[in-house]
């Protein structure tokens, strides 16, 4: 990925010093792409750095944790006051915090990018979300709005806040993607066990979904990978040949952690994550299967639960339920930005973060532009589900969505994401929650207080005495 970003950045114009710690990898890269543009390589570090004109600028593009660690105590000596140094990679927010706060004492800018498209999208424009102080923005920005791709004349890159605002945003970013594909694996889940059908049939449905409100980068290459034969047996479907274990870099928990610190609900993207571990659980799944028995008539072996007379609506149910879910899940990464810009004093505006969403990343999708419009109206909405699209739309589906839900449970197919963006949803629409009697209990067992809905402050009942109430 970092080959193809200080490609992208050549072919744009701009001389580029390009250094790895394995002289190989640097020449190859000048001798196989030195026509795009202008390299200029560093065998060893000093030498990389010196190939730099003051005010110097370096994107680190390596594994986060210590090998980030590692490269920046090597380039940190050897830089000047008012250099800037960017990390590119996928580090954790609260790391960048650290670095940027340790190299300001030095007089280094230092910048925390997220960068989302992949190795393809680093070379042919990816969405980039940087961090930092506007004075490095000031030099950098430039340079990456150049670099990004661009949706209706706009870059999809933007400053996004000082110190760890940019790896802040693109770890929820990863997070919603977890979610995002988590929706969508089930979705086909669903279909396949309640229709019968052929992944090569599904990648139809697909294809036409993203034709309409699901139009997005993973709805098109999820029938893609559906319409693909193994390559080494002819006509077995590769999904059917790749094991079910789903693998994982640590954003989506990373995501998971951090809402919890901020008391962000992110039950969408938590369920997405556990999902990803219970499907590694390989041998606890094995030992699980002869013994645990699903519902009579359930999915396994049939050959779809569902009528052929009501496959069609069973197809636009799930279509439904898939994106108000979707919706759901990007409320819930959209309100953790918001928790976490307040918790840092970083000002990030939401509707900037959809707009550079909306071309060069993974979700990217044709409802951002819906999302953009949404913060557009009403920079401080309380929650996207409360937008009038939004609310209208998940309304309209709603009903689906809940024949879905019992569906899976009836034929025994989890759908984790699908039931846990519906409970959210009817707990936000709740007049009064069940929480009251959580209140009440740990009233009981630890004298926690409670507060009351007819006049103000902390009341506690005195469960071991007479029991009366005292206000605490």
């Amino acid at each position: 990925m970092g080959r193809n970003l200080a490609r992208n950045i050549a072919r744009h114009g701009y001389v580029t010093a390009v250094h790895n710690r394995t002289d190989a990898k640097t020449r190859a890269l000048v001798e196989e792409f030195g026509d795009e543009g202008t390299f200029v390589p560093g065998y060893t570090t000093q030498e990389f750095v010196d190939s730099l004109s003051s005010p110097r600028t370096i994107i680190i593009m390596v594994k986060a944790g210590a090998p980030t660690d590692a490269v920046i105590d090597e380039l940190a000596p050897l830089l000047s006051e008012g250099d800037i140094l960017v990390d590119g990679g996928n580090a954790h927010f609260l790391d960048t915090r650290r670095r940027e706060a340790a190299l300001r004492e030095k007089g280094i800018h230092f910048a925390g990018v997220g960068v989302s498209g992949g190795e393809e999208g680093a070379l042919l424009g990816p969405s980039i979300m940087p961090g930092g102080s506007e004075h490095a923005y000031a030099t950098l920005g430039p340079v990456l709005e150049d670099i990004a791709v661009s949706v209706d004349g706009t870059p999809c890159a933007t400053h996004v806040g000082p110190d760890g605002a940019g790896h802040f945003v693109k770890m929820v970013h990863n997070g919603i993607e977890y979610a995002d594909m988590q929706l969508i694996a089930e979705a086909y889940d669903l279909l396949r066990h309640g229709l019968g059908r052929t992944p090569k049939q599904l990648a139809e449905v697909f294809t036409a979904w993203n034709s309409g409100d699901l139009e997005s980068f993973l709805i098109e290459i999820t029938a893609r990978v559906l319409d693909k034969d193994d390559p080494t047996q002819e006509g077995v479907p590769l999904v059917d040949v790749v094991l079910d274990e789903a693998e994982q870099k640590g954003t989506g928990r990373w995501t998971v952690q951090t809402a919890l610190d901020l008391g962000t609900p992110v039950s969408g993207i938590a369920e997405a994550v556990f999902a990803r571990a219970l499907s590694g659980h390989a041998e606890q799944r094995k030992a699980a299967q002869p013994v645990l028995p699903g519902p009579a008539g359930g999915a396994e072996g049939s050959g779809g639960f569902v009528e052929q007379a009501d496959a069609e609506q069973f197809v636009d149910d799930v279509r439904a339920a898939l994106y108000a879910s979707k919706v759901v899940a990007y409320a819930q990464g959209f309100d953790m930005i918001r928790a976490g810009s307040q918790e840092y004093g970083w000002d990030v505006d939401p509707g900037a973060m959809a707009t550079i969403w909306r071309g060069g990343c993974i979700i990217r999708a044709k409802f951002l532009d819906r999302i953009k419009d949404a913060y557009a109206k009403s920079p401080e909405l309380p929650s996207l589900l409360l937008d009038p699209y939004f609310a209208d739309a998940v309304a309209k589906g709603q009903e689906a969505w809940r024949r879905v839900v019992v569906h899976s449970v009836n034929a025994g197919i989890p759908a984790p994401g699908f039931s846990s963006a519906l409970a959210y949803y009817d707990g936000l629409r709740r007049e009064r929650s069940s929480a009251a009697l959580v209140q009440g209990l740990r009233d009981l067992f630890g004298a926690h207080t409670y507060k009351r809905v007819d006049r103000d402050g902390s009341f506690h009942v005195e469960w071991s005495g007479d029991g009366s109430e005292s206000q605490g």
